[in-house]
């Protein structure tokens, strides 16, 4: 059990470390965007996986208020962009 803890986190720390690399890197805003929202559900994962190595329901609250700021972040970015994901037209 505790292997598969410690994979589990590992595997999370290493997704949320790529994603901080592409928000700083990525060539578009899209981009960005979609990495601090698959950030967020690294976020809620590792809670999650908290809450249930811990047996303790605490930080369902905030498993469902971060989960509701990812998707109205997402479809509010998605709302007002302009839908162009050509990296050269967005440089000239």
């Amino acid at each position: 059990m505790t292997i598969v803890l410690v994979a589990c986190g590992a595997l999370l720390g290493v997704a949320a470390l790529l994603l901080v690399i592409r928000i700083a890197l990525g060539p578009t805003m899209l981009d960005r965007m979609v990495a601090l929202d698959v950030l967020v559900a690294v976020v809620i994962c590792g809670l999650a996986l908290d809450a249930a190595v811990h047996r303790h329901t605490t930080t369902l609250p905030v498993l469902v208020v971060l989960s509701l700021l990812g998707f109205i972040g997402s479809v509010s970015v998605a709302r007002f962009t302009r839908g162009s994901d050509d990296i050269e037209a967005e440089a000239s």
